[in-house]
């Protein structure tokens, strides 16, 4: 018998339905057969919203006046999804919201499609916040995110006819906001640039203009739990929003000018900053929601105070970093017990250290942030105090510790010569109290190159924890099907509030009769995500070929390249007659990804991607063997209806330089089968699995260092690999561009001189291990006992787990749950 462990909500279908014509009439007087599916889409919103609101209310007091520390959760990214669906399965009220709607005439799916997803994030990095955040409430404990209400969020990608990405903002905004709660009592003031003076034998600083910083709430429910966390965004105002004076004397633009400046702060997530004007824009958004934040959280644990013990505050609280655009926040704290509070500077050294951590999700570079010091220094001129004698006194400590200058000068949170910069994870390393990867393999680098000299002088200090995605979305939401087959082969629903109880599914691996349902569940899913493609994106995929798909943002190190090379390759070789081609296994190819604004060599790869698929989709050659899609504006609505429709996913990035990864998890425990290098999370996801039932190809990250070392030569690959040689001088040849030859000549070029990331090394044995799965996806039977397999032994890459390594190895050390 199924134990259901999912929590009803005390509504029935007539209740729910009832309820949303009350708010119908109220809000727009109107009623169901008048109403829009987005106005139902609102009411049922509000109603569903308006039921939590006991339980959250009574979640934030027990944060308040509760005696467990809190998890601050700091992030510039948040990618939620629709919140309508997620809120009904964690309110038990699913079942009740379908009766309703289709007593109201509105089709369920309808309804919950009207939901304009918020694209407050840009890839993983938010869909990790967003899986965090719905872990700690699921595992009732007391948590606030923290960041920014965007405006815009992350653009809206188009595509030209020629295949170009071209950016239109996300107004996700357009129809109201049914979930947030503008909370103006708590609005703070965020002040910025002016200069600092010596009073008194201290330092005070005059800022030259503030801003106010507004939150809206976003309730964040747990499943099955009964705690209901809080979201907390921040929007930007003007204090004083409109001039009158300024008006009157026709002076309108000026009127306005001080909401203009404000508003830009919150519009955008990721401005372009190849300028300094968009650096400085970035800055403000970094400062503005952590200082807001830090602000927010004293006066939510200290309660208006007017001398409040800080001292404890690390005992109240506990910010984690999520990467390096929060870490202001170290000299924010150290600047409020300085400057507001009067602490010495020892003691609020101290209390600062132990109250964050920080998570660092980059290998490369280029991505650990660094401001110019002539920047910082402009807008934040005490912090820019702070931070100076934060890297003497660090500099000091490396010279008691016998640390020799040139590692001294590598270390340094203040970078010498003309254009000195900011490193803000070195900071956030000497600020923190733990530093965590994301992955083995990227904890383990990091340990050993990224911030080696680190990790010698602070070896207690890193640790790992790997990353996680919630089961309820990316499995009880995006695949009921798999869900409802999972709950019938384990005889209860309750792995999904522990995913660790996939492991029962194993023995099933050897079950014809489940084997043959997890088919059946494998083909509907491709048969229903074609018709969605079909409905929303005008192309559909034969759902009988193999799904082969690489979803995730436009990045070099990501190597779409590699992909989209291979498949010119397998075109090449259907045109030329090949004697593979009556051996060849029926494909058809699918990507989503976002390249960044001013990321040039990336939106070139999209647009070459975009006009391969046009070329091979209008030739009649193709038909029956090879298609390839890149529908535009990947997100999160679109993965779940993707990744359960998915038979083979691409992981392919260059070893050493993912650092985890998250949607290699979500397609595994969707019954997909990964073809991917040992790179971040890669390599556990093989060790849980098996590597029998996981296509490992390429180098590792030894023999990448390796070949670096020795001088990596590109060309010698296209010399002596035809299929490589065939790929490339079509792309040259203009084949994919009307015949121009010069329009793919900077990716040609890049491919054969410098190819930074090793496409060239790795294409061999990439093409070879297609061959093989080639040949493991004729045996469908077989093909699907290693996805049950791969779902079964992928219970430890729940963010339940990752939630409770934090709490265990850096939150919390030593708690037992």
């Amino acid at each position: 018998m199924t134990e259901l462990t999912e929590p009803r909500a005390s509504i029935s279908a007539a209740e729910f339905a009832e309820g949303v014509r009350k708010r119908l009439v109220q809000r727009w007087g109107v009623d169901e057969a008048a109403a829009s599916p987005v106005q139902i889409y609102q009411a049922a919103s509000q109603l569903v919203r308006d039921r939590m609101a006991p339980s959250w209310k009574c979640s934030n007091r027990r944060m308040a006046e509760g005696t467990t520390r809190t998890v601050g959760y700091l992030s510039a990214e948040y990618l939620l999804g629709r919140q309508l669906p997620n809120a009904l399965l964690d309110a038990g009220m699913t079942d009740q919201f379908n009766e309703a709607m289709r007593e109201l005439g509105f089709d369920p799916d309808d309804v919950i499609e009207a939901e304009h997803e918020p694209g407050l994030g840009n890839g993983g990095l938010g869909r990790l916040a967003a899986c965090f955040m719905d872990s700690l409430a699921s595992l009732d404990l007391p948590a606030i995110g923290y960041g920014i209400r965007y405006r815009y969020g992350i653009f809206e990608q188009v595509f030209d006819a020629n295949g170009r990405q071209s950016e239109k903002p996300d107004d996700w905004l357009s129809a109201g906001d049914a979930w947030g709660y503008r909370q103006t009592e708590r609005a703070q003031r965020v002040a910025f640039g002016g200069q600092v003076t010596e009073q008194g034998g201290h330092r005070v600083w005059h800022p030259a203009w503030s801003v106010q910083a507004v939150p809206y709430d976003y309730p964040i429910p747990g499943y099955a739990s009964g705690r209901i966390n809080t979201l907390r965004l921040w929007q930007s105002e003007a204090l004083d929003g409109f001039d009158l004076q300024r008006f009157n004397q026709s002076d309108y633009g000026g009127a306005v000018q001080a909401q203009v400046r404000a508003n830009t702060i919150s519009a955008i997530l990721y401005p372009e900053d190849s300028n300094t004007d968009g650096k400085r824009l970035r800055l403000e958004q970094q400062y503005f929601f952590v200082a807001a934040s830090l602000a927010d959280a004293i006066a939510t644990f200290y309660h208006g105070q007017a001398h409040p013990d800080l001292s404890a505050l690390p005992d109240h609280i506990c910010f984690q970093l999520n990467d390096t655009h929060p870490v202001i926040g170290i000299a924010e704290l150290m600047r409020i017990l300085l400057d507001d509070f009067g602490y010495e500077w020892a003691q609020a050294w101290e209390i600062t250290q132990r109250t964050f951590n920080y998570t660092c999700h980059t290998l490369l570079p280029e991505a650990l942030e660094e401001w110019p010091r002539s920047l910082f220094a402009e807008l934040l001129p005490r912090h820019m105090e702070i931070i100076e004698r934060i890297d003497a006194d660090f500099v000091r400590y490396l010279r008691d510790e016998q640390v020799d200058q040139e590692r001294i000068d590598a270390m340094r949170i203040i970078t010498r010569g003309e254009d000195p910069t900011i490193r803000m994870a070195y900071l956030a390393t000497v600020g923190s109290t733990k530093v965590n990867g994301v992955a083995q393999l990227h904890s383990r680098l990091l340990q050993e190159v990224t911030l080696r000299d680190f990790h010698t002088v602070y070896p207690g200090k890193f640790t790992n924890v790997t990353n996680g995605v919630t089961p309820r979305r990316f499995m009880r939401l995006a695949n009921p099907r798999l869900s409802d087959l999972i709950t019938e082969g384990l005889g209860t629903d309750s792995w999904v509030a522990d995913l660790s109880k996939l492991s029962g599914l194993e023995p099933l691996a050897d079950d014809n009769g489940f084997v043959a349902r997890f088919m059946h569940v494998k083909d509907d899913n491709k048969r229903d995500f074609a018709l969605y493609a079909q409905r929303r994106y005008g192309f559909s995929p034969d759902p009988s070929t193999m799904f082969d798909v690489m979803v995730k943002r436009l990045h070099e190190y990501k190597r779409q390249s590699l992909k989209i090379l291979a498949v010119i390759a397998d075109y090449s070789d259907i045109i030329a007659g090949g004697s593979d081609n009556h051996r060849a296994q029926p494909r058809t190819v699918i990507f989503g990804a976002k390249a960044a604004p001013g990321y040039a060599m990336a939106k070139l790869t999209i647009q070459l991607i975009n006009n391969v698929a046009r070329v091979i989709n209008a030739d009649p050659r193709t038909d029956g063997l090879l298609k390839v899609y890149f529908p535009a504006n990947y997100n999160i609505s679109m993965a779940e209806h993707l990744i359960p429709a998915t038979d083979l996913d691409e992981q392919i990035s260059q070893a050493g330089k993912e650092a985890s990864g998250t949607s290699n998890m979500k397609f595994a425990l969707n019954g997909a089968l990964t073809v991917g290098t040992l790179d971040g999370a890669n390599v556990e996801i093989r060790e849980k699995v098996g590597a029998e039932n996981f296509f490992a190809f390429g180098l590792n990250v030894d023999q990448v260092h390796a070949l670096d070392a020795e001088g990596y030569a590109p060309m010698a690959y296209y010399d002596k690999d035809a299929r490589l040689r065939a790929a490339i001088d079509m792309v040259a040849s203009g084949a994919f561009s009307h015949g121009d030859r010069d329009t793919y000549r900077q990716l040609v070029q890049d491919w054969l001189k410098h190819d930074q990331f090793m496409v060239m090394a790795d294409f061999g044995a990439y093409m070879d291990a297609q061959r093989r799965i080639d040949q493991a996806y004729r045996q469908p039977d077989q093909w699907a006992r290693k996805a049950i397999l791969n779902i079964a032994r992928c219970g430890s890459f729940s963010s339940d787990r990752a939630v409770e390594d934090y709490l265990t190895r850096i939150w919390m050390p030593g708690t037992r749950r």
